[in-house]
C-alpha cells in the first residue's frame, strides 16, 4: 500500500532525512512539509487530509518540544484517527511517554538509522488506515496574493467576500497589506476598530466581542484590517496571526485575506500557510510574470504544494498583443496551470471609485460579474464553471 507523510518539521535538515530515507522505500512519498510546527499545525493538517485522508504524520520534537507537543495534541485532537510519528534526538522514558500522550503512534530517534525508518514505515502499512476523505468542521481561508501593485488582489478579495457573503456564508474580510490598506476604502467603511484592537483582546477573544468590535459590511461579511497610521504596522505579530487564525476557523465558515505582496512578511506568510488556497494574483505583462515565477519558487522552497496555490490572471484577454503574455507562455514560464482568468471591464474601476464592491450589483457587473462568481464557484468547490471564454485554463 502506498505510504504519504504529511512533514511537520522547522528543520529543513530534518525534512531532507525524511525525504532521503524514504527514496528506498517503493511507493512512498511526501505530500506536503510544514516548516511551522505551531498551534494552528492543525489547520493544515487537516485541510491535507480532506484530499489525502490516508497520510501519516511526521512531526519533529527537537526544537521547540513544548510547543511541538502542544501542536500535536492538538492535530490529534482535529483528527483523533491520524497515525503519527514522533520524532526527537532523546528515547528516554519521558520523552516518549511525552510523545505518547500528546497523540504519537509511533516514535523515531534522530538521527534515523535506516533500518529504524524502514520498521517504522512497515508499522505504518499494517496500521488500520483511514476510510475515506471526512469533511472538515473548519472553515477554509482563501487568499490573494498580488506579485506586483496594481494587479487588482485587493478588488478581487473584495468582491470574493461579497458573494460569499450574498451566498449567506458566514464569513470575514482580512485586510493584511498594511501598506495600501484598501479594503475598508473598497468597500466604503471608515473602521472604528482595526487589528490592533484584535491583537490587544486576543487573550479574551471570543465570538460576541469580535463581532461586536469589527465592521460589518451590508452584504453581511466582517471586515478587519490595520490602523491607518504606518508606524504602528509591528503590533500585530506572527504568533498572534496564527492564533487569530485558529480562532476564525473554528467559528466562520469562510476568511478571505487581502495579502498584499509583501510575500517575506512574517505576517503574511503565516495567513498564506494557514490558507486553504492561495490565489497568486498576476495580470499578462512580462514583470509581473517575471514576479510571479519568484513568488512561486519561494512559497515551494517554504512546503507549499500546487494544490495549495492558484494562479489567477486578472484583465485576462486571449487577444494576441506583444506586450502581454500568452496563457501558453504563462504557464510555460510558471511551469504551473492558470486556474482561472477574470476579464477586465470599465466597470470594476468605477465601482471602487463607487466604494462597493462590483458584485453587490449584479446589473452594473454585468458580463465580468458572471465572469467572476464562476470563479468563485470553482475556487469553492461549488459547481464546475462551463464558462470556457473566461475559465484559462479550461
Amino acid at each position: 500500500m502506498p505510504i504519504s507523510l504529511l512533514v511537520a518539521s522547522s528543520d529543513e535538515h530534518f525534512r531532507e532525512m525524511v525525504r532521503e530515507n524514504l527514496l528506498n522505500i517503493a511507493n512512498a512519498k511526501v505530500l506536503a512539509e510544514y516548516p511551522d510546527v505551531s498551534a494552528n499545525l492543525y489547520i493544515r493538517v487537516l485541510q491535507e487530509l480532506e484530499r489525502h485522508p490516508d497520510a501519516a504524520l511526521v512531526v519533529d520534537l527537537a526544537g521547540d518540544s513544548e510547543t511541538a507537543l502542544k501542536a500535536l495534541e492538538k492535530v490529534k485532537q482535529a483528527a483523533p484517527d491520524l497515525y503519527v510519528i514522533a520524532s526527537n534526538y532523546h528515547a528516554d522514558g519521558e520523552t516518549v511517554i511525552a510523545a505518547v500522550r500528546a497523540g504519537s503512534n509511533d516514535f523515531l530517534v534522530q538521527p534515523f538509522k535506516r533500518i529504524d525508518f524502514r520498521e517504522a514505515m512497515n508499522r505504518l502499512e499494517r496500521a488500520p488506515r483511514r476510510s475515506g476523505a471526512t469533511a472538515s468542521k473548519l472553515g477554509r481561508i482563501y487568499s490573494f496574493l498580488g506579485t506586483k501593485g496594481g494587479v487588482g488582489a485587493t478588488t478581487m478579495a473584495v468582491n470574493f467576500a461579497a458573494v460569499l457573503a450574498q451566498r449567506k456564508q458566514q464569513s470575514v474580510l482580512i485586510d493584511l497589506d498594511w501598506t495600501g490598506n484598501d479594503v475598508a476604502m473598497q468597500v466604503g467603511a471608515s473602521p472604528q476598530y482595526t487589528l490592533l484592537e484584535v491583537a490587544e483582546n486576543l487573550s479574551r477573544m471570543d465570538q460576541a466581542l469580535f463581532e461586536g468590535f469589527v465592521t460589518r459590511d451590508p452584504l453581511g461579511f466582517f471586515l478587519v484590517g490595520p490602523p491607518d497610521s504606518l508606524d504602528q504596522r509591528h503590533f500585530f505579530s506572527e504568533p498572534m496571526l496564527r492564533e487569530f487564525s485558529a480562532f476564525l476557523v473554528e467559528r466562520y465558515e469562510s476568511v478571505v485575506i487581502d495579502a498584499g505582496r509583501a510575500v517575506s512578511d512574517e505576517v503574511v506568510l503565516a495567513a498564506l500557510q494557514a490558507s486553504s488556497t492561495v490565489f497568486l494574483v498576476i495580470t499578462q505583462d512580462f514583470p509581473t510574470i517575471r514576479n510571479a515565477q519568484r513568488y512561486l519558487a519561494f512559497l515551494m522552497r517554504m512546503g507549499f504544494t500546487q494544490d495549495q496555490l492558484k494562479v489567477v490572471v486578472n484583465q485576462f484577454t486571449r487577444r494576441v498583443n506583444s506586450n502581454h503574455a500568452t496563457l501558453e507562455q504563462i504557464q510555460q514560464t510558471l511551469n504551473q496551470r492558470v486556474f482561472y482568468g477574470i476579464p477586465s471591464s470599465a466597470a470594476v474601476l468605477a465601482s471602487i471609485n463607487r466604494a462597493r464592491p462590483l458584485t453587490a450589483d449584479r446589473q452594473a457587473g454585468g458580463e465580468w460579474d458572471r465572469a467572476f462568481r464562476a470563479f468563485v464557484d470553482k475556487a469553492t468547490g461549488a459547481r464546475t464553471p462551463n464558462d470556457r471564454a473566461v475559465e484559462a485554463g479550461g
